[in-house]
This record gives C-alpha cells, structure tokens and sequence, in this order.
C-alpha cells in the first residue's frame, strides 16, 4: 500500500461504565506517533486485578486467583495475587474471584442482535452463543428483509433504501474473525463486527459509487485510510451505504444501481425507520436509516455542513463529527475538504468512542492529520463517566436555541426539548448557561454562522484530484463534465453539476486558497468561538441538532466554520409526535473529542432517549 500511517490502537478503556459486561482484550498496539500517554488502554477498571501481565483480565486471571482461595497477606504466594485482593482485606475470598470474573467481557445467556451493543456481541462470542459469522449472516438476512421491501403498511410507506451493495466476501472475512478468536482470543474489541459505509468510502471489495450510477464501475484498488484502520482491528466491512448523491445535500437520493427508465436515469430516496414517508436525511442517510434500523453494528459517514450530524438527528443515532484531521480523508470522494470529515454513526456513545478508537492517525497523503500530534489520547473509551458532567460548566448560544412557543409547531417542539435537556444537564450536576457576548462579538458570532458551506467552490477542485489518484481506470466518466455528458446520475442535480462545473481555478484559490476568504473566516470562527469559551470557562456548549425531521436555522454551520468537534445524541421526542426524536449537539474544542463524548455519554446514560423502530424488530430466526 502506498499509504504508510501511524495510528492509535482501537484498544478499550470502559472506566466506570458501572453494570456493564466488560472486556478482557489482548495487549494494545504500540502507541502511534502523534498520541499522548494515556496510560493503560483498558485502565482502570479492565487492568486492576490483572495477574499474568497481559493488562487484561481473563480467564487465566481468574483461574489463577480461584487456586489460591484462602491466602492471606502473611504467605508467601501473596504477591502472585495481591493485586486481585479487590476488597483490600489481605485475604483471596471467592467473593474477589467473583469480582475479577467481573472484569472480562463474557456472557453466555440469551443474545439478542436488536440493539446489540459492541460490548454485548464480544460478550456472546467470547462465550460461543454467537460468532462473527453468525451475526455477519444475521444482519445480511436482515438488509434482504427490511431494506427494499416496504414494511410500513401507512399510505406513504416506503422502503428503507438505505444500502447500495453487500460484500461478496463478508462471511468470509467473518470467518477468519473466528478464526482468529478461536486461536489468539479477543485481539481487538473490533475484531469480528460487521460494520458498514457510506458509499463514498474507498473499499477494494466494494464499488465506491458516491451514490451515482456514473460510478458503478468505480472499484478500487485499495481501501480508504478510515477503513484500514476498521480492517486492521479485525471488523467486518459488511456493505456500503446509500447517500446523497456526491454527497449533496440532506435530502438523501441517489442513482448508483437504479437503473433507466426511457432513457432516463432512475434514482432513489431514503427513508427514516422511523416514519418511512419521511427522508432519513442526509447527506449520510442510507448509514443513519440502517444503523437505526439495526442492519449492521457500527456506521461511518461523512460530515461537509452536517451530513452526520443530521441524519444522526433524524434517525436517533449518536453521530460524530471530528476535527478535521482527527481522521485522514484519502480514500473518501471530497464534497469540500475545507471542512470534510469522516465520522461515526452508531446506537449509543459507547459504539461511537470504540468506531473512533479504529480510525484515528497520522497520515502522509492527508497533511491535516500533521495537527493531531500529541493531542489524541490511547483510547476515547476512558472518558466514557456517567458522572462526567458533575461539576462542568455548559454554555448555549441564545440565537442557536428555538423557542419553546414559537409559532412553528417543529420549532416549539426542538424548544421544549432543549428546555428539558437542560434541566437533565443540570440534574446531573453541570451548570448551564447563555454564553455572554458583547455587540461586536455578537456580529462576529453571527458571521461564524452564516459562513456558506464549501461545496459549490471546492467541489470541483477536490473531486479532480481524487479521480486523478483514486478513481478506477474502468469509470469513463473522469470528469466533472463527463458525470454530466453520462446523464447518468440523480436528475434534479443536473444544474447544481453544470453551475460547479463553471467554478474556475482562480475562483477556488480566492475562496480555499491559503488566503481565501473562506480559509480566514474559518481561522477567524475558531478563534473567536473557542476565545469566548476560554474567557467564560466554558467546558462545551450544546444546542438542538435540528427539529423533527428537519434542521434549525444555521445550528449545523458552527462545527465546520469553527473547526471545532460535535457529538450528537438524542434527546427525545416531542408529544406531539412520538416517532420523531430530535438531538442535542455538544460542542468543543479542537481535538477535545474524549471529553465531549464523556459529556454525551453521562447525559445518555441519565435519559436513555433512543427507541427502537418498531416496524424493524427481530426477524423470526433471530429469537434467543
């Protein structure tokens, strides 16, 4: 492979995740250049007690420990296993053993694949009850089942379109998991799960069509960086997720494999599990449906303006949107890399922190990852503390926040809302706040939010330069201008094609260059903002992702225009409309991505908004 990236190990660390099945996981990879010591990756809970110097605890941990039931302090085998003298009380009772035993990822009862978190599959096939195998097939008879078929008998009801293609090798790829697991154990917490892409990530056992039927010939030779580094834990790249063509926009509609009509090109639209006659929004919408609707375990998409973070909304996903440079874009079809970034889309903040523990890295053919140096711990897993907001200071930006009486029924309902997800915040002891602003700063602010999206000037520029170093030889249409003469893609884009087209060279430069208008207000939004939480000892700031099914004024430009990571989660759903969760979106600064998933996972695990579509439940042969 051409590209040669250090990366930070996808290792575990689940500190006080109280009641949950934890891991016993081999060693960690070497940290990666560029990252800081964050101690033992599986510190402290996974590590205490560990026995046989593997910083882990397993079987032999525990079989060491039950031999030697009844040791005191005073013998002299104490020091083989005092570290595992959990309650302190210098003697080996089988109440310490049955503490320890605690401490791996193991569970041999009944295994439910609905709503399965990572840590609950490692648990099954660390016990047996499932394997990668198993649940690769599982979600495949799945994705046949639910994904074109229409399942939602109301007038309006439509299918899920939400996957474009399934790999050919998959259950291969999940047998060698077993494998694996079989010979060495539990290698990665990855190792074995079936996960799925966004269609405009690179995979050289999948086309990468960006969501149009222009590049259904567009096979690969090697993966994206992203998705390396999902392989190299050992995860499942199961199928690729339908998009917004090119990643457009969030309506989510597509042509890649849809064929023509009349000689005219077909194209699809996504819909939400939810409410079917509603889109799953986008640009990432073909991941948000169908992790929602539980057809794979972990997603990827992809973030310009809010392509994550939308689609998370709509579809009750917990969605990341990372640095720009937490994460190497090679490999992934550009929207505006000004402000492209990959992220996760997963069921809860846990699944999201193991995804992003895989996909971090300095990379050469991505000079944005040069900034991460130093800044990105062993493992996001150790921040993940119910307790994480206590004592946190959380602000809001006044005109980012709907009112809860506002005369747009959407509006009122994302207002009241956020009213309620205040008062959750503060009952978890964070104190919240409107961040204070003077008039000048207050015109700066709104400046920061009505800074346009770089899709229409940088579209051009960056697609050029991944068809000259990606795209497959066997894709005719090589240029923009020839996605065009194709006819071949979703038709109510053709005059978004033509008028990017038109954008020059120099238009570019003025706009993305290294003094482009575009480039110093996005210095100037992250100063600004990142300023104003500095002087106010600000520790994250959260507003609405959007309303129901739908988005709130600008809320979606602060992340991109400031450079500054979000982590979206839900929130819940209004009474007028049951089925339609909203989210709430937390803030922070540059490469601070361990402290604000803390942050949402403390809020998650107090309010535990997220449901499961109804019309998507177990399949019959999925009953335990």
């Amino acid at each position: 492979m051409r590209r040669t990236p250090t990366r930070a190990g996808a290792a575990l660390s689940l500190a006080c995740m109280a009641g949950a099945v934890l891991i016993a996981a081999g060693p960690p990879a070497s940290s990666a250049e560029g990252t800081t010591d964050a101690g033992s990756y599986l510190a402290p809970f996974n590590t205490t007690g560990d026995l046989t110097g593997d910083d882990a605890i397993t079987q032999a941990d525990v079989d060491l420990l039950a031999g030697h039931v009844g040791a005191t302090s005073t013998d002299a085998a104490w020091k083989t296993v005092a570290a595992a003298d959990l309650d302190d009380d210098g003697t080996i009772t089988v109440t310490d053993v049955a503490a320890l035993s605690q401490k791996m990822i193991y569970d041999d009862g009944p295994f439910e694949l609905v709503e399965a978190s990572v840590l609950d599959m490692q648990a099954a096939m660390n016990a047996g009850v499932t394997s990668s195998v198993a649940l690769t097939q599982q979600y495949l008879d799945r994705i046949k089942a639910y994904d074109t078929a229409t399942i939602d008998t109301a007038e309006r009801g439509r299918p899920l379109n939400s996957i474009i293609s399934t790999n050919p090798e998959a259950l291969k790829l999940a047998a060698a998991a077993d494998e694996e697991r079989k010979d060495k154990g539990m290698t990665s917490v990855l190792l074995g799960i079936p996960v799925l892409l966004k269609d405009n990530y690179d995979t050289k056992d999948m086309p990468t069509t960006a969501g149009c039927a222009c590049w259904e010939e567009n096979q690969t030779d090697d993966d994206a960086e992203m998705v390396e580094g999902l392989r190299s834990q050992g995860a499942v790249v199961m199928a690729k997720a339908s998009l917004d063509e090119f990643a457009y926009g969030f309506s989510s509609q597509f042509s890649a494999f849809q064929g023509m009509t009349e000689d005219r090109q077909n194209a699809t639209s996504i819909a939400s599990p939810y409410n079917t006659s509603k889109t799953a929004g986008g640009s990432s919408g073909g991941t948000g449906a169908s992790i929602s609707a539980n057809l794979a375990a972990l997603g990827f998409g992809t973030d310009t303006g809010g392509s994550i973070r939308v689609p998370s909304s709509y579809n009750q996903l917990v969605g990341v949107r990372p640095t720009v440079g937490l994460a190497s874009r090679d490999g992934i079809v550009p929207l505006a890399l000004s402000q492209d970034t990959g992220g996760p889309m997963t069921r809860s903040v846990a699944d999201a922190a193991i995804a992003l523990d895989a996909v971090v890295g300095v990379d050469a053919n991505d000079v944005a990852t040069e900034r991460q140096r130093g800044k990105v711990p062993n493992s996001y897993t150790k921040y993940l503390d119910p307790q994480a907001l206590a004592g946190k200071k959380i602000g809001y930006f006044a005109q980012m926040i709907p009112s809860p009486t506002a005369t747009n029924a959407a509006q009122a309902a994302a207002g009241r809302r956020f009213e309620q997800a205040k008062a959750d915040l503060e009952a978890q002891g964070a104190t919240v706040v409107p961040v204070e602003m003077t008039p000048d700063e207050a015109t700066a602010f709104t400046r920061v939010l009505n800074e346009g999206s770089g899709s229409t000037n940088e579209f051009k520029h960056d697609l050029d330069e991944y068809m000259a170093t990606h795209l497959s030889p066997a894709v005719e249409a090589n240029t923009l201008q020839g996605i065009i003469d194709s006819g071949k893609f979703t038709p109510a884009y053709r005059s978004t094609y033509v008028s990017r087209d038109k954008i020059t060279e120099e238009t570019y430069q003025a706009w993305a260059g290294p003094d482009g208008t575009h480039t110093r207000q996005l210095a100037l939004g992250h100063e600004q903002v990142t300023g104003l939480l500095d002087a106010q000892e600000i520790d994250a700031v959260v507003y609405p992702s959007g309303t129901p099914f739908g988005t709130f004024s600008t809320n979606m430009r602060l992340s991109p225009n400031t450079g500054m990571p979000a982590v979206t989660v839900p929130m819940g759903a209004d009474a007028t409309d049951p089925s339609a969760g909203m989210n709430l979106e937390f803030l922070g600064r540059q490469f601070d991505e361990g402290p604000l998933l803390g942050l949402a996972y403390a809020y998650e695990q107090a309010t535990g908004h997220r449901t499961t579509p109804t019309l998507f439940g177990p399949l019959p042969q999925e009953a335990p």
